[in-house]
């Protein structure tokens, strides 16, 4: 594994865990590599266009020109991509690379759509209507320039949908993935049970979105080992967290300390 001044791969590579997803991914100490050091396959990093640039950062005035999202993201997977006969690990897998927009969103994704061009042999496509899957599967999140996106060809990038496009009939390459606030469902934080009524409608939600094959995800979920499992256990594909280590061992903790995972 080429990565940086990293060594080669060797049996300190961790198991890959598909629903693991580093939250604003760009606050670690290393970006993006400390969460592959931890086995994640989903990263989130927000951007602002700058001139002709993607900054990374949450505001704008963390904004440094030292931290784009070619530099800190993009040229870095594919070193690591190009290491590992076409994939982020070494063992084959989906990796979803998450990108909110915070604003401008045409102007932002007009800039992105040209840079993830120079990325075109390790990013999921879809080219004349036809979707081939490959390394790092792009997801647009945030301000969402649907119309652009969905008029894209080639286009590099799938949607962030909503709880409320559950129905939506669009192809599952265009929106791969369903997201939405936690707090805006559900009224458990991870004490005691989670409600019957609750659990049953987190499976609806998981349920509905798997059919139409697309991803589920929830951002501002608590950060407790109760809410994970119950999270894990209705098929949620991208757990979210700021904590990469302890989601980790959690994951890689045997069924029976999982709360019956």
């Amino acid at each position: 594994m080429l990565f940086g001044n990293a060594p080669q791969a060797n049996a300190t590579e961790p198991t890959p865990l598909p629903n693991a997803h580093a939250h604003n991914d760009y606050y670690h100490q290393r970006p993006l590599l400390d969460a592959l050091d931890q086995g994640f396959c989903n990263v989130e990093a927000d951007v602002f266009l700058v001139g002709d640039q993607l900054l990374v950062g949450h505001y704008r005035w963390e904004l440094r020109r030292d931290r784009s999202l070619e530099s800190l993201y993009l040229a870095p997977l594919k070193e690591r991509v190009a290491a590992n006969d076409g994939h982020v690990y070494p063992q084959p897998g989906r990796f979803v690379l998450l990108i909110d927009i915070k604003e401008d969103g045409a102007k932002a994704y007009a800039a992105l759509e040209k840079l993830l061009a120079k990325y075109d042999d390790m990013l999921s496509v879809t080219r004349d209507g036809k979707h081939q899957q490959k390394a790092i599967t792009v997801i647009i999140s945030g301000d969402r320039a649907q119309k652009e996106i969905a008029q894209s060809n080639p286009r590099y990038v799938g949607i962030d949908g909503r709880v409320s496009d559950l129905d939506s009939d669009a192809p599952s390459d265009l929106l791969p993935l369903i997201s939405d606030n936690w707090n805006s469902h559900f009224q458990w934080k991870g004490n005691g049970e989670m409600p019957a009524a609750e659990r049953a409608k987190l499976k609806k939600i998981v349920d509905q979105s798997h059919a139409k094959g697309r991803l589920v995800r929830f951002w501002a979920t608590p950060e407790k080992p109760q809410v994970w499992a119950e999270l894990n256990q209705a098929g949620v594909d991208l757990i979210g967290t700021d904590q990469l280590e302890k989601l980790a061992e959690f994951l890689n903790a045997p069924p029976t300390e999982t709360n019956g995972r």
